[in-house]
């Protein structure tokens, strides 16, 4: 089958993640969606068909999810994959222009010393992103080569064509570059339910990444613990109360504030990271809090104070234009964000 046969199909996404897998159609010119779903899964079983290609639990959640779970309508079979960002690993560094021809010795030594995983056991890329007279700009990204093919092989075992595979947090990148003032140096925190992953998005690149196990669930179990609640109780308490000012302000910020510490510090990781590897005089401009476990109120302001910067939760919604279609619940939208950067990866990014 030529290669222009496979441009003339439209493009949707699929993002795989510990806790389940969603998938959208879009327009991109429009930003108009034709058909999105979701499934949630169990993360041990997950990861038990993560570890197994011979586990058939993936794939036979992603054909559930196909067959039962769709809003609109789905209408081609390519699929751009969104890989667990935490189980990925990506590192920008410079070098002098005068060492471009050793390139692959440098990106080598970068696995060595940053990625606990033998580089044979690595599905490893990297590419010039900046270059001037004196340094060079590399970004390497690395994935095990396990999670890659257990992937690729339940999506096609789904009945899917995958064509191309990436972590997710590239995607939200995608979305907030056109929808939060992405051209910023913009930090993203990305609160998913068991993990929250960190990134430094600049000049439309995820220039280094980093991930903490903390997650919205962390914070439900906190709030239950401290208030003496059934779990059901505490997450209501979660979404409508938070952080804001009310009479349970005291006991949930005193509940929340030790896994949000956490994420903060490897915020901090980050930061240090991206100022002292990077030859570059630019500064991170703003914090964006993304996923489904950012619909805690008041926790822009949290960042904003414990990293003296501008944070906010991203809204990037009023981009997306759902037609018709029944539009997912207010609670539930952000989860959404990275297939969402999935599905408008335009084709050139594909094909170049």
């Amino acid at each position: 089958m030529s290669k222009l046969f496979y441009k003339h199909k439209s493009l949707i996404g699929l993002d795989i993640s510990q806790t389940g897998v969603k998938v959208m159609a879009i327009d991109p010119k429009r930003w108009l969606v034709l058909g999105y779903g979701s499934l949630d899964l169990d993360p041990v079983k997950v990861q038990a068909s993560l570890d197994d290609v011979k586990n058939t639990y993936l794939r036979d959640n992603i054909k559930t999810l196909l067959e039962k779970n769709i809003v609109g309508k789905l209408e081609s079979d390519h699929v751009i994959i969104g890989l667990p960002t935490g189980k990925t690993f990506s590192r920008t560094f410079s070098l002098p222009a005068s060492q471009e021809r050793h390139i692959a010795s440098a990106v080598e030594i970068e696995v060595d010393q940053y990625i606990p995983i033998p580089i044979g056991s690595l599905y490893l890329d990297f590419d010039i992103i900046e270059r001037s007279k004196e340094s060079l700009t590399v970004i390497m990204s690395a994935v095990p080569r396990p999670l890659v093919d257990t992937c690729i092989d339940a999506v096609r075992q789904a009945g899917l064509t995958p064509l191309l595979a990436e972590p997710s947090i590239n995607a939200i990148g995608r979305v907030l570059e056109a929808t939060e003032e992405g051209h910023l140096s913009t930090l993203i925190v990305d609160i998913g339910a068991a993990s929250t992953d960190v990134a430094v998005l600049d000049g439309g690149v995820i220039r280094v990444t980093g991930s903490v196990g903390v997650g919205g669930n962390t914070f439900t179990l906190d709030i239950a613990k401290k208030l003496g609640v059934a779990l059901e109780n505490a997450h209501q308490y979660k979404v409508l109360n938070g952080l804001a000012p009310g009479p349970r302000q005291a006991k949930i910020t005193t509940a929340l504030t030790p896994s949000l510490t956490r994420i903060a510090g490897e915020v901090r990781k980050v930061i240090r990271y991206y100022n002292e590897r990077l030859a570059t005089d630019r500064k991170i401009e703003q914090l964006l809090v993304v996923g489904g476990g950012a619909n805690v109120p008041g926790i822009g302001e949290f960042f904003t104070n414990e990293l003296v910067m501008p944070a906010r939760v991203a809204i990037p919604w009023q981009k997306l234009d759902f037609g018709e279609l029944n539009e997912p619940n207010k609670q539930f939208r952000p989860r959404y964000i990275a297939v969402a950067g999935l599905a408008s990866t335009a084709p050139e990014e594909v094909w170049k």
